[in-house]
């Protein structure tokens, strides 16, 4: 499926930036009409051959640029219940990054160079999040110390508590990317998102990004966002023991249920840079902006600066020399 402009036939696209459907050729908004496809060989524009991969659910054509949306990947056991939009577009996102690296001394000439960043691309990442239900009980021994001094002797009294707790918390959108070529550190980096913004999936989110289905089953992601919520319950546990000076005979038990786990599309902007053989690997959180990466160092750039230092403190040496000569 493609969505076409009714008033010029080109692909319309959603914007970010309008925040509503647009056809970047007659700037027409709210002007699209879905066309369906036949499978996913070939693009419904122009009939260019596609390359979907293994998982790809929204591919740009290279040969017209159109964006082709897979029925067979977004349909089914594959429709995602909920989706937060783009809220940023591409030139944002461009600006964000030279904002964070425009002034590092050390980068390679070319890495915020308009040809690079060009090909920065939008994609909708899958996600499960779950709701669970969680219950936690605490047992332990509290340690109150207390120290003062009278006179010239200090005393310190210990005082020994049995501690129980019993909470019960509620978790709801715990996310996990379910992206095999999205390592799970680097993703973790960009939340949160603004969870308050996922809407009821519309296909026409899609129009103007790439994106993958799941490509990780909900039972196989499901322990990690277990781990996920279980450190946040003992954040929010540990929090109700701040009065003891120290825990011993700690014993934490804590049990989750899942309520649900929605099938979620989630926005990224990717930016892959590569310096002399190796891909760095950048990606901002096309809601909020957060970012990761780490960009490379231009060895020649650095040799040049050591360079100029080192003459510079000769220049220095020599000056002093001359003046302590004269003297």
């Amino acid at each position: 499926m493609i969505f076409k402009c009714r008033n010029c036939g080109a692909n319309a696209i959603y914007s970010p930036e309008k925040q509503s459907m647009y056809c970047p050729y007659c700037d027409s908004v709210d002007c699209e009409e879905p066309a369906p496809g036949e499978g996913m060989n070939f693009c419904i524009n122009c009939g260019g051959e596609l390359d979907p991969g293994d998982y790809k659910s929204a591919v740009k054509c290279a040969h017209c640029d159109s964006y082709t949306i897979f029925e067979e990947r977004t349909s089914g056991e594959y429709e995602p219940r909920l989706i937060i939009p783009f809220k940023m577009g591409k030139k944002q996102a461009q600006e964000l990054l030279k904002k964070e690296f425009g002034k590092k001394p050390f980068l390679p000439s070319d890495f915020l160079s308009e040809g690079k960043m060009e090909k920065m691309e939008g994609m909708y990442v899958p996600y499960f999040m779950y709701d669970f239900d969680c219950d936690y009980q605490f047992r332990g021994t509290g340690h109150v110390v207390r120290k003062w001094r009278s006179g010239d002797t200090e005393y310190t009294e210990t005082s020994v508590f049995r501690v129980e707790r019993d909470m019960k918390v509620g978790f709801d959108k715990v996310p996990v990317d379910a992206s095999i070529a999205m390592a799970d550190d680097i993703m973790d980096l960009l939340e949160p998102f603004g969870y308050g913004s996922l809407e009821p999936f519309q296909m026409k989110y899609m129009s103007g990004f790439s994106a993958e289905k799941y490509n990780m089953s909900s039972s196989e992601l499901e322990p990690r966002a277990i781990s996920k919520a279980k450190r946040d319950a003992k954040e929010l546990m540990d929090k109700t023991l701040t009065r003891y000076t120290s825990i011993v005979d700690r014993n934490d038990n804590v049990n989750f249920r899942t309520e649900n786990d929605n099938y979620s599309l989630l926005p990224v902007w990717n930016y892959n840079y590569t310096y002399r053989g190796k891909t760095y690997l950048f990606k901002i959180n096309g809601q909020t902006g957060k970012m990761s990466g780490k960009p490379p160092i231009s060895v020649p750039k650095v040799i040049a600066y050591s360079a100029t230092v080192f003459l510079g403190m000769v220049a220095i040496g020599n000056l002093l020399n001359l003046i302590l000569g004269v003297l």
